[in-house]
């Protein structure tokens, strides 16, 4: 009876021990969740709405041979002074995670990591094809990304004053959007997704602090 039991473990071990060493085992999906767009929509913070903004990073990822995935800019909205609620915030948007870059590197696990302590770089916040993005240091900088967030991820509130999302992504001329730093470089801080503010929402205005109107896109499903 003994004897029995035991054989019944080893064979039990050795499946186990097959499993795992299988291919399929552990097997984590590393294809591209998250890149920064090789290039802006080329409007200022026109964006045609977040709506927009998804579709240009659809298009981007396709066109790097992404498939079976669906696209979200990481971008918030706000509702106008003296309505109640709040915008919707970018972190609801892009799904749980986990995000790996175009060449197969963890961003992060979740949104709790996303937002502590991302694996964001220069050298990992690479664009769908894997190339490095323009940051300080390099001519001409383009480490701006348009977020419209807050550090956490979330909508600005209705009571902080002032446009924080170029009229919703759709205004080129007035207003002001929240960018973040993909490089984590300048600004006085290292947010990847809260720097700072725009000098407006014109195409000029946006390269003059360092900008493209570059998105960050994630893979939400």
């Amino acid at each position: 009876m003994k004897s029995a039991r035991h054989l019944t473990l080893l064979g039990a071990a050795a499946g186990l021990a097959l499993t795992l060493g299988s291919p399929l085992a552990g097997a984590a999906d590393q294809s591209m969740g998250f890149f920064v767009t090789s290039v802006g929509i080329g409007d200022g913070g026109n964006l045609g709405g977040v709506a927009g903004g998804d579709a240009h990073c659809a298009k981007l990822a396709t066109a790097a041979g992404s498939k079976g995935r669906t696209w979200r800019a990481y971008l918030s909205t706000q509702v106008e002074a003296g309505q109640k609620g709040r915008g919707k915030s970018a972190r609801d948007r892009i799904g749980k995670g986990p995000w790996y870059n175009a060449n197969g590197e963890l961003i992060a696990s979740d949104l709790d990591q996303l937002h502590i302590s991302p694996n964001l770089v220069k050298r990992t916040a690479v664009d769908e094809n894997g190339k490095s993005v323009k940051g300080r240091g390099d001519k001409p900088n383009q480490h701006d990304i348009l977020t419209g967030s807050k550090d956490d991820g979330t909508a600005y509130f209705p009571w902080e004053k002032g446009d924080h999302t170029c009229s919703n992504w759709t205004s080129n001329d007035k207003g002001n959007a929240s960018l973040g730093h993909h490089d984590r470089h300048g600004g006085g801080n290292i947010s990847w997704n809260a720097a700072h503010h725009s000098r407006g929402c014109s195409q000029a205005n946006l390269v003059s602090t360092g900008g493209a109107g570059l998105l960050y896109c994630f893979a939400a499903d």
